[in-house]
């Protein structure tokens, strides 16, 4: 009990920290070495939003891609040296190097991945953490080896439950370090993959040279910089399992504590869109005015978007982008040509192949987690000159 209360603390404090040095997504972007300028939370660990301008192309490239370091990142991995330890309740313990992945089948899976606090900026009452707004999330093509096919060729052991998952960085003073468990049934998903590049490349701040890919789940599962797979008969129980990214089984009234035993491992994303075109509080001349943006919706696939210019009186379908894949967003516009000047709300909501449909208010929960309400921008129209 007592080493948990320190490494709560511990990440209390952490977190408390990087609120301080938080900035705000209205600060001017900031251009670090690899990137394009980004809206700069932290600077070590690495948190960069990415502004939505940039959100213009269904893979996002490296560049433009957001960052989310829960610890400072580690030094650069010698890639000859690097050994990936797959243990645990397995019949065969292996030390495998980046060759050895690279002679198991590869596969490109496109997916989204998105921090679990995007959004977070949104919710009221205020929360403490990183306010990311719209950004800490992006789109792209992960390839490697699949997770199934390295657990088959260690021949784990059909009573493993669980697959534990660390990276090589590692937490200062007492900050725990960030460990991840995912169910086996995931895990052996074969989308669920080791990715050895990343649109192509192999950038080190996002992971490299190995990332474990979970698509259609909250980015915090996709571990970075993997150097060990344990397959266990239970989950982890360290702080970034418990108590961190849980989610309330029950709505709660805003501002209200959870009840611990009423939380849980936070695993498939919600659905949701983003107005990246016209940016909020922007304004535009009177005339064809393109409104563009992009929808998700975790495991499933997005199969509509409808768009309101009046507040949301009335809605009309957008038009979106050829791909439908699950794991994956879709991009989507709307030609709209105001009658008169004035300022203007635009919504956006999407549905997706379960049914479920972006709601009108996102439910408050104590970390600020899955914000996923209707999107609304604010526009002034503006005679031409």
């Amino acid at each position: 009990m007592r080493s948990n209360r320190r490494e709560l603390f511990a990440a209390i404090l952490s977190a408390a920290v990087a609120t301080k040095l938080a900035r705000s997504a209205d600060d001017p972007p900031v251009t670090i070495a690899g990137k394009r300028p980004m809206i700069l939370h932290n600077d070590r660990p690495e948190d960069l939003e990415t502004p939505v301008r940039y959100f213009d192309s269904w893979i996002t490239p490296v560049d433009a891609f957001f960052v989310r370091q829960h610890l400072p990142r580690p030094a650069p991995i010698d890639t000859g040296a690097y050994r990936l330890t797959v243990n645990g309740m397995v019949g065969k313990p292996l030390e495998l190097t980046l060759g050895d992945l690279r002679k198991l089948p590869q596969y490109t899976v496109p997916a989204t991945i998105e921090c679990t606090g995007n959004g977070r900026a949104f919710y009221s009452p205020k929360l403490p953490g990183i306010q990311w707004t719209r950004g800490a999330i992006g789109n792209a093509e992960w390839r490697g080896p699949s997770v199934s096919d390295v657990l088959k060729l260690a021949d784990a052991a059909s009573g493993a439950a669980y697959i534990e998952t660390d990276g090589a960085d590692t937490g200062v003073a007492a900050t725990p370090d960030f460990v991840r468990s995912l169910p086996m049934s995931k895990a052996m998903h074969p989308a669920t993959v080791l990715a050895l590049s990343m649109n192509g490349q192999t950038p080190d701040i996002h992971g490299f040279p190995v990332r474990l890919i979970v698509p259609g789940w909250d980015g915090t599962s996709s571990v970075k910089w993997v150097v060990r797979l344990s397959a266990l008969a239970q989950p982890n129980g360290g702080f970034f399992m418990n108590p961190g990214y849980r989610y309330p089984k029950f709505n709660l009234p805003p501002g209200s504590p959870p009840k611990p035993a009423e939380l849980e491992v936070i695993e498939g994303m919600p659905v949701k869109s983003c107005i990246t075109a016209p940016e909020d509080q922007t304004k535009a001349a009177l005339g064809a005015i393109p409104i563009r943006g992009f929808a998700w919706a975790g495991e499933q696939a997005i199969e509509r978007v409808e768009v309101s210019t009046d507040g949301g009186s009335r809605w009309r379908d957008a038009q979106l982008s050829t791909e439908k894949l699950p794991f994956a967003w879709r991009l989507w516009h709307i030609d709209w040509r105001p009658s008169d000047p004035g300022y203007y709300t635009i919504l956006s909501r999407a549905t997706d192949s379960a049914g479920r449909v972006q709601p009108i208010v996102s439910p408050w929960n104590p970390s600020g987690y899955l914000w996923n309400a209707i999107d609304r921008v604010g526009v002034t129209v503006e005679k031409s000159a």
